[in-house]
């Protein structure tokens, strides 16, 4: 069995191969490679129309397939009865394509189903309208004795008639009067409508019913009431039912006479227990069937899904009528390609075809796909390199040192042991138990936690690892070795007083400085300082990328004219500001009884003052100072000339021996011409010779405003990068600060207290500091320190050395698809 190449550093080998299928197996065979995984096919009918293509039919029958299962899941839905997702366990071993008969089974089973469930259905909907309007039906005539006597009911406006008594207590023969019921919340409107359109000749009752009503144009219960309307003659009254019935109303009959109104209830009674039998039986039915569909569903539709895709991926083959073969063209790595001839012989035995499965490798000049092998550990640091921008193939890829530099870097801002620890514990109980999360349902949010939880593991230990240098656990400091300072013997309150250092403290920051005056002067002096150093050394052996791509390709020119001038631009000015830091840091000024000297003035002044030295930092500086801003001063024309003049020699010089090789057959052209009495060059020829020296002046002028663009944004991109370090500085510093200032606002409130109060106050503000910890330190502010880790890789590093514009691999996979 092959090795597979690492293919981490730089993308793997990509190899494009032609497969030539029988059409007999297709089917089978690029089912096979689709488990495997391994080959990602070019469209070879690209301008054929996707109405004509070869399994065109086969996919439409699927998409129906699909489209009654999602039917199916929406019913599931609308009933409360769950999927049943059953998750095979992974075996390693390839399985054979189901059999044609199998799919075909599952296309005649979905039509019948899909008929029988829209029937019940159907059904169950119709006899929940008849149920609701008999509900309804129900309620009206129970509360009909309301309507219809003086003493119930609220009256919504005073009535219109001059004797509402005699109106209540007997109809007269030209009063007639519209029931019905209502939504509750268009009751004023029709009160109101009815009001303007009568003219007030009308009186109007309404009552609201006591539960909620299916109601079928929102497909929900809601709330409805009842109402009653008196008024005069047939044409009102029409008018009557016709504004009720805009209004979405539903009117019924109810009798005047209480005798009759308690047969029509009977009635309506009778007919709501024997419809509550029906629907009973009905949804019991129903649920039923569904039950048995939702055991079986998930894995009906990965089969359909499965089905699709090969059949939308046999439709990018070429389809070989004579030979009744498919040709299929696809990149796959070189170390993989005799697993998959192994693997594809192995499937034609089985099938027991006597024409095999033939590969063929191509000879193309196209750019192949990027590759990167990853596991469950690389994949979420590639992930956040991918995002940026997809490497060229075969460059250096950025995904590799990012496993160390972006949680180190997000390190330095969230420097904290305490906070590291929850953080860590966080990551690991997510590892611990990632087999069982890898089969739960995650939402958004929780899902990207997930995947990236070998990314906030390492964030979170390496913020331990930090937060011991900054000895800093909880905005507190520990005290495991002894300081190297002392407070003087004597000294009085409110004094200015002087620690002697006794000693070197063997790790970290000492913790004594935690409860000095000037103690936030020099963490802030130190980190800063900290903060320029590693930004050079991010910057610096990230440019080297670019070398390593460089002496990959061959680029001789772009070493000597790119990276060289470049490197020693950069170094030339904040390397050298880099080892004046280191050099001023292992100095001791208190021995040489002198002030350390400013750097940021030294710096400043390299540039408007050369060689003039106020405070000195070493021998002869002056000397060096001016020698390194002269080397950098000649980078600059050196990026910008040293690639034009090289193209433009390198041009000349093809031209050069093209002429003299035009000279030649000119020389051979006018002896045959002579021979044949023609003397002249044909104008097409001239013309073509005019073309390409335009080409070349376009191509070299091109190659020059590009150059003057890079060599600007080089030289201020050194200079804005540098500073753009300065962030962590800046996150350490407020993170360290804001854990303070919730110290000393939540817990340490509770130490002063004792007795009841005390135990109560340390209870409370221990949940307050903690849950405040949890949400504000370590959620938003590890949050904002990853999108500040995140831009120093995308823009500050990566800039240094990335190509991008690479082609993703993204081969054809049959993958489990969620059911929607």
């Amino acid at each position: 069995m092959a090795v597979s190449e690492e293919a981490i550093f730089r993308s793997a080998d990509m190899c494009l191969m032609q497969l030539y299928i029988p059409q007999e197996i297709a089917r089978e065979m690029v089912y096979t490679v689709g488990q495997m995984g391994l080959v990602q096919f070019r469209d070879l009918n690209k301008k054929v129309n996707a109405f004509q293509r070869t399994f065109i039919d086969d996919l439409k029958r699927l998409d129906n397939v699909e489209r009654q299962y999602r039917f199916f899941h929406k019913l599931l839905k609308k009933h409360g009865i769950s999927l049943l997702e059953e998750v095979s366990e992974e075996s390693g071993q390839l399985t054979l394509a189901p059999a044609t008969g199998v799919i075909d089974d599952h296309a005649q089973n979905a039509t019948l189903l899909e008929e029988r469930l829209s029937q019940m259905e159907e059904a169950s909907e119709q006899l929940e309208l008849q149920k609701a309007d008999l509900e309804q039906y129900r309620f009206l005539l129970q509360t009909g004795e309301q309507f219809f006597t003086r003493d119930a009911g609220s009256l919504s406006v005073e009535p219109a008639f001059q004797d509402p008594e005699a109106a209540l207590a007997g109809l007269p023969e030209s009063v007639s009067y519209v029931t019905g019921v209502v939504l509750t919340e268009k009751v004023g409107i029709l009160e109101q409508i009815l009001w303007r359109a009568l003219r007030g000749n009308l009186y109007f009752r309404h009552l609201s019913l006591g539960e909620t009503i299916y109601d079928s144009s929102r497909k929900e219960r809601v709330r409805k009431s009842a109402f009653i309307v008196f008024s005069h003659g047939d044409l009102i009254i029409r008018r009557i039912k016709k504004i009720a019935e805009s209004l979405d109303a539903h009117l019924y009959d109810v009798r005047e006479t209480s005798e009759a109104r308690s047969k029509q209830l009977q009635k309506v009674n009778q007919g709501l227990a024997d419809l509550y039998t029906v629907l009973e039986t009905t949804n019991t039915t129903l649920n039923s069937e569904l039950y048995a569909v939702g055991r079986e569903l998930y894995g009906w539709f990965q089969d359909i899904s499965r089905e699709k895709h090969v059949y939308e991926t046999l439709n990018k083959f070429d389809f070989d009528q004579g030979r009744k073969t498919l040709i299929g063209e696809g990149w796959v790595p070189e170390d993989e390609l005799g697993s998959l001839q192994a693997k594809l012989r192995e499937v034609t035995q089985t099938l027991g075809v006597d024409v095999p499965s033939i590969i063929q490798l191509l000879e193309t000049n196209r750019t192949p796909p990027t590759f990167h092998r990853v596991n469950k550990f690389t994949a979420g640091f590639q992930i956040i390199c991918d995002c940026y921008g997809i490497p060229q193939y075969k460059e250096v890829n950025p995904g590799l040192p990012t496993v160390v530099t972006f949680p180190f870097m997000f390190a330095i801002m969230f420097g904290d042991i305490g906070h590291g620890i929850i953080m860590s514990l966080v990551a690991l109980v997510m590892v611990l138990n990632e087999s069982k999360l890898e089969l739960l349902k995650r939402g958004e949010i929780f899902d990207m936690l997930y995947s990236g939880r070998y990314i906030v593991l390492l964030m979170g230990l390496f913020s331990v690892y930090t937060g011991s240098l900054y000895n800093d656990i909880f905005s507190r400091s520990l005290t495991f070795f002894s300081s190297g300072w002392e407070w003087p013997d004597h000294w009085q309150v409110g004094e200015l007083v002087n620690a002697n250092q006794v000693g070197t403290y063997p790790f970290g920051l000492d913790w004594k400085w935690h409860g000095s005056d000037n103690g936030l002067l020099f963490t802030n002096s130190y980190k800063m300082k900290l903060s320029i150093l590693m930004g050079m050394a991010h910057m610096t052996y990230s440019y080297f990328f670019s070398l390593v791509n460089h002496l990959y390709y061959g680029s001789w020119i772009d070493i000597f004219g790119s990276f060289l001038p470049g490197l020693l631009f950069m170094q030339s000015i904040f390397g050298y500001l880099s080892v004046a830091v280191i050099y001023k840091w292992a100095r001791d000024w208190v021995k040489d009884g002198k002030p350390a000297p400013s750097l940021l003035n030294m710096l400043i002044n390299m540039f408007l003052a050369p060689g003039v030295i106020d405070d000195e930092l070493y021998p002869h500086q002056a000397g060096v100072q001016v020698f390194l801003l002269l080397l950098a001063l000649i980078c600059i024309p050196w990026l910008l000339l040293a690639k034009p003049i090289y193209f433009t020699i390198k041009k000349r010089g093809s031209q050069a021996s093209g002429d003299a090789l035009e000279e030649h057959e000119a020389l051979l052209n006018q002896q045959d011409e002579g021979e044949n009495g023609n003397d002249q060059v044909p104008s097409g020829e001239e013309n073509e010779e005019d073309d390409e020296e335009g080409e070349h002046e376009e191509a070299i002028g091109d190659l020059i405003i590009h150059q003057v663009i890079y060599t600007i944004e080089f030289c201020l991109n050194t200079v804005s990068h540098t500073a753009s370090y300065l962030r962590l500085w800046a996150l350490s510093l407020a993170h360290a600060q804001l854990s303070q200032v919730l110290w000393d606002m939540t817990i340490s409130l509770a130490f002063g207290p004792t007795g009841t109060l005390g135990v109560f106050m340390v209870v409370f503000l221990f949940a307050v500091w903690f849950g405040l910890t949890c949400a504000v330190l370590v959620c938003m502010e590890g949050t904002s320190a990853m999108l500040h880790s995140l831009r120093l890789h995308w823009v500050e590093s990566m800039s240094k050395f990335f190509v991008g514009e690479g082609i993703a691999y993204e081969p054809f996979q049959l993958l489990p698809q969620e059911l929607e």
